[in-house]
């Protein structure tokens, strides 16, 4: 996966990603991700373009459990968000929805930077400074559940949960 970064600090939370003033927007979510992320950067949404990443902080998604929150930053085209570490509830619904969401060092990658992700040899580069940075391997349940589109997709696609 290539694309553009677009940094955020620490502790992002679900109301910086899909703002709470727009929550009648629940029931059509394409329409809420044109607002995604705009209390943490007014003009995400319209600069980045599909295949583009999400870097951040500590903490990210930390708040209410609200799964429109990583529903809308997959729905908005974003590859992965790429952090220093999630707010468990966040980092859980994210892999359920089937939004990567990966932990690593971020402070080497600016925003504007590409980025290059190969999930399976677990390898972060930085294109535009030439940082290469290690990844910690996903389990196979999550990346099943990731190839899947989620777990909701998984278990139309297998009926009850199972690993194939």
């Amino acid at each position: 996966m290539k694309g553009k970064a677009f940094k955020f600090g620490d502790n992002i939370s679900t109301d910086h990603i899909a703002p709470g003033r727009l929550f009648h927007l629940r029931s059509n979510l394409q329409e809420f991700s044109k607002h995604v992320l705009e209390d943490a950067d007014p003009d995400f949404a319209k600069n980045m373009r599909k295949g583009d990443f999400v870097v951040a902080g500590k903490n990210f998604g930390l708040g209410s459990s609200r799964e429109h929150a990583p529903q809308i930053i997959k729905i908005a085209g974003v590859s992965a968000v790429i952090a220093k570490s999630f707010a468990r509830i966040f980092y859980r619904n994210a892999i359920n929805i089937g939004l990567l969401a990966i932990e690593c060092d971020t402070d080497a990658i600016d925003a504007g930077d590409e980025l290059d992700l190969d999930i399976q040899k677990g390898i972060l580069k930085d294109l535009t400074n030439g940082a290469i940075m290690q990844i910690e391997p996903l389990p196979p349940v999550m990346i099943q559940l990731l190839n899947d589109g989620g777990l909701v997709e998984h278990i139309k696609k297998n009926g009850d949960f199972k690993l194939v």
